[in-house]
């Protein structure tokens, strides 16, 4: 096993946190009306101010709508009969956007908690220095 470089470390737990948050995301979006996967996309990244993007929605939506907490239906959107596939929560989704959310900010929380203890006791670590490239 080779030394993982920072910057592969950085965007391994990047992608990490993504891959754990993403259905969450999307039935957070999905709870507020129904939408598409380009719109899903282009509305997470605008909220988020282009930090959180998804690329692979597709693989989130079939697994959400595998475990009955998403469904599907298409829509006419041209006088040419061009159809639009649109996404929609479930009830079940619903209650397991609520589950999800408490989880996560009980988590989020409880990080919280480790870190601020961590700083307080470390006094050498820099929270400016995380966006440092340089030691790439």
């Amino acid at each position: 096993m080779g030394r993982v470089s920072n910057k592969d470390a950085k965007s391994s737990f990047e992608d990490s946190f993504k891959r754990a948050t993403s259905p969450m995301m999307t039935l957070l979006l999905l709870n507020e009306k129904p939408m598409y996967v380009y719109k899903l996309s282009q509305e997470l990244e605008k909220r988020s101010k282009s930090t959180y993007k998804m690329n692979f929605l597709y693989p989130v939506l079939y697994r959400l709508q595998e475990q009955g907490y998403v469904c599907e239906y298409s829509q006419e959107i041209t006088e040419s009969h061009r159809t639009r596939n649109y996404y929609n929560i479930t009830e079940s989704g619903k209650e397991y956007l609520k589950f999800m959310l408490g989880k996560y900010r009980e988590l989020l929380k409880a990080v919280d908690v480790v870190i601020e203890n961590g700083l307080a006791e470390d006094t050498s670590y820099d929270m400016t220095d995380e966006d440092d490239e340089s030691e790439e």
